[in-house]
């Protein structure tokens, strides 16, 4: 899908088109991301980086990478203290 989007050069802010592609694609990831709507798998490849890069990204904008909650947290520990 290829989407086009008119913005005034004065917010270019003297990057290049590609380096504003790649930025608004990763905030586009990373927001969908926080949202729930994409996987991280998901989410790195629409921001075209790295698993790596992109968690360093979500550190960076406080999104947290793991979910859990204290009852789903709680049932792995379980599980674990069980396999011990």
């Amino acid at each position: 899908m290829q989407i086009t989007m008119d913005i005034p050069e004065y917010f270019g802010l003297d990057k290049t088109k590609p380096e504003i592609v790649s930025t608004l694609k990763l905030y586009a990831a990373l927001a969908l991301f926080q949202a729930g709507k994409l996987s991280a798998g998901a989410a790195t490849e629409l921001a075209g980086v790295d698993r790596y890069t992109f968690m360093a990204e979500c550190k960076k904008h406080d999104i947290p990478t793991i979910n859990y909650t204290p009852e789903d947290l709680e049932a792995e520990l379980a599980d674990f203290r069980l396999a011990c």
